[in-house]
Parts: C-alpha cells; sequence; structure tokens
C-alpha cells in the first residue's frame, strides 16, 4: 500500500508530497495525522533549513474528504457534531504547525486548491504555482461556509476579496491569485518543481538561526499594535545582533568593502 504523505530530503531541503491522488489529495484523517507527525519531526531537526509541501496528480488538495466525513456523520447519534470538532481541531493544529515551525514552508501548487486545500496554501509562508492551478473557498457550493478556511486567507489578501470568494465560490487563476498576494510566483508546470526547489535553497542558504527567529517575530508582530510591534521587533532585531554567526558575518561584509 503507498503512503499517503511522502518525504524525501535533498540536502538541507524536506519535500512533503501528498500521495493521494485518488481522493485528489483531500485532508482526510490520515493525511492529517501524517502531515502532523512529520511536520513535528521536521520542527526538532537541525539539518532541516526549508520546507516544501506538493502534491502527486492533477489535483493540490480540495480541502477536508467530504466522503469519509459524510460516513462518520452517518456512524454518529449526534450528526456528527463530535467528530466533526475532532476533525477541525486536528486540522487547525496542522495549520497551526507549519506557522510555528522554525523553518519556512513553501506550497508547490500544480493543480486546484480548494476549500481547507486553499487554506494550507495560504498557511504556508510562501507559495509557488504553476499555470493550472486554481484557488477558492467554494464550500458555499454546498451549503457550508468555508469559515476556517477563512482565518487563512482573510490575513493574505484584501478582506473584500476574501469575502466574495467566501460568499460567490468563484475560483481564482495562478495570475490573480499572485496579484493579490496568496501566492508569490506563478512557474510554467515543467518548471514549478525547479522553481520551489529553487527558492528552499535560496533559504537553506541564509543563517537558519536567523531566519528561525525572524519568522517567529514576521507572524508575531503582525498581530500587534504598530507601537508594541517596534517594541518587539526592536528586542528580536537585538537579539539577533548578539549572535556571533550574525557578528562574523557583518565582519565579513564590512571587510569586503574595504
Amino acid at each position: 500500500m503507498d503512503k499517503i504523505l511522502l518525504r524525501s530530503d535533498q540536502h538541507e531541503i524536506a519535500i512533503l508530497t501528498l500521495n493521494s491522488p485518488k481522493n485528489l489529495n483531500a485532508l482526510s484523517e490520515a493525511m492529517l495525522e501524517a502531515l502532523k507527525l512529520n511536520l513535528e519531526e521536521i520542527g526538532k531537526s537541525k539539518k532541516i533549513k526549508s520546507v516544501i509541501i506538493k502534491a502527486s496528480g492533477r489535483a493540490f488538495c480540495p480541502g477536508h474528504d467530504l466522503k469519509e466525513m459524510q460516513e462518520k456523520r452517518d456512524l454518529e447519534n449526534d450528526g456528527g457534531k463530535a467528530y466533526f470538532e475532532k476533525l477541525l481541531s486536528k486540522c487547525t493544529h496542522v495549520m497551526k504547525l507549519i506557522r510555528e515551525l522554525p523553518q519556512p514552508v513553501i506550497a508547490e501548487v500544480q493543480g486546484v486548491a480548494a476549500a481547507a486545500g486553499c487554506q494550507l496554501v495560504a498557511t504556508c509562508d510562501i507559495a509557488v504555482a504553476s499555470e493550472e492551478a486554481s484557488f477558492g473557498v467554494n464550500g458555499v457550493d454546498i451549503g457550508l461556509f468555508c469559515s476556517t478556511p477563512m482565518v487563512a486567507l482573510s490575513r493574505n489578501i484584501t478582506r473584500k476579496k476574501a469575502f466574495e470568494m467566501l460568499t460567490t465560490g468563484d475560483f481564482l487563476d495562478p495570475f490573480q491569485a499572485e496579484e493579490l498576494g496568496l501566492i508569490n510566483k506563478v512557474a510554467n508546470s515543467k518548471d514549478l518543481g525547479d522553481c520551489s526547489l529553487e527558492m528552499a535553497e535560496k533559504i537553506a542558504s541564509k543563517l537558519s538561526l536567523a531566519v528561525k527567529i525572524g519568522k517567529k517575530a514576521f507572524y508575531k508582530q503582525a498581530e500587534m499594535e504598530i507601537d508594541d510591534a517596534y517594541s518587539y521587533a526592536s528586542s528580536v532585531i537585538v537579539e539577533n545582533l548578539l549572535f556571533k554567526e550574525t557578528n562574523q558575518g557583518m565582519n565579513d561584509f564590512l571587510n569586503k568593502k574595504s
């Protein structure tokens, strides 16, 4: 039986591949659990400096596994309430793991990314997509407002556009997604893997201590009022300046200029 999530490391880069093409790589219980375990392991690694999340088959991820959800609903006396709460809690945990991971995470999107799949893209620190990719939060089409995907989406693009997508179910093409800030770059499908790998390698070449402290600060300050944000960011940069590797880097730069 094929693994539902594949991991391959290329030097200092961990590549996670959603590998359930039969259900378009849906975020089933098993997929979420596999992501959780791998992300937790990567987060503890001193070797890995950047991460790529990609998918096999024609789709990136359509969101949760609706078939699995309906089957579980039918087995429960509470209409599935306890199961749905557990599933959404696990999904939220995975999304928070990505944000809290010391290493930057790049989404490599080759096809449709919908609902919680779009949430996954929005949660990743960076995203690149092929010209065939599309992005939507279309739960409303089946009577389900994408409330949890909304959290990540509304922190990536403008509120009005996010609300429009949530209430109409309309999809973005990759060029619209790039213009709105949901993704960083559009690549030809044959070059997509090279594009994400090049970006991951560039990040991995930087001082991991600086990237780690910077990623944490990036998200923390974004939730603060401006005065608090500057105060916090100042304390972070002072801490960074005291790294011996940063001191060496500054000296090397000055010696090159002199």
